[in-house]
């Protein structure tokens, strides 16, 4: 039998970082409001996913807790790197969107909780960091995160919903950032690795997008663009 090596097994784990974000919730939404997602018996890293479902809005919260329990890879080359060092994704969902009480990865919805987990797990896999302005891909080949959508890949975005006092946890000299993640279809992933990150911003404030998750929202890219790409004209 092959024994299987927990890859983080001699890396810092700063596991108190949940009791932090369990807490920092604490401070803006009742107890009641909040139940999580936990994750299924793993050997590399425990990531768990709280819903929050806030009195009075239109809109519910996904947010990782777990991806802080270690420290990303910042490179040095990177400004105040120790700013960006602890980390965790949120994503704003339209409240009829719903989940089965059990994540299993297999639900209709389980995608969108998916995409967390995998953006979350990401840069401790592959020993680098993930910040404002960084996309990520579902697969290798650019296929979507599940049948059930055409989101192939992600946007690390600044939240535009919440300030700092929710989007930055600060604690024993340390900050934990929490991102937002925007899903982002085929055409938007390569003209941004194309183009670079401010170019899709601009099409996205021109466009009016919202930091909630639309299941239907129109693609970024104009026909017209994609057409000149597709034929070099």
């Amino acid at each position: 039998m092959t024994e299987f090596i927990n890859p983080f097994a001699d890396r810092t784990h700063y596991y108190e970082h949940a009791e932090w974000i369990h807490d920092h919730l604490s401070n803006f939404f009742d107890d009641k409001l909040v139940s999580v997602f936990h994750e299924i018996p793993t050997l590399d890293l425990h990531l768990d996913v709280f819903l929050i479902k806030p009195e009075n809005s239109t809109f519910n919260i996904l947010l990782t807790c777990g991806m802080s329990t270690l420290k990303m890879e910042v490179g040095e080359e990177v400004e105040n790197p120790t700013e960006l060092e602890f980390a965790e994704l949120m994503m704003l969902i339209p409240k009829q969107i719903e989940f089965e009480q059990i994540y299993s990865g297999k639900n209709k919805n389980d995608w969108i909780i998916s995409i967390l987990k995998q953006s979350a797990k990401f840069p401790h896999f592959y020993n680098t960091w993930i910040g404002i302005g960084h996309t990520l891909q579902a697969e290798m080949d650019m296929s979507p995160y599940s049948i059930e959508t055409k989101f192939v890949g992600a946007l690390v975005l600044p939240s535009v919903t919440f300030d700092k006092e929710f989007t930055e946890i600060h604690k024993n000299g340390r900050k934990i950032n929490i991102y937002n993640v925007f899903p982002l279809y085929k055409d938007e992933l390569e003209f941004k690795i194309e183009n670079g990150y401010n170019k899709l911003l601009d099409l996205l404030i021109k466009a009016n997008g919202k930091e909630v998750l639309d299941l239907n929202r129109k693609n970024l890219i104009p026909k017209r663009t994609l057409w000149n790409r597709l034929t070099g004209k």
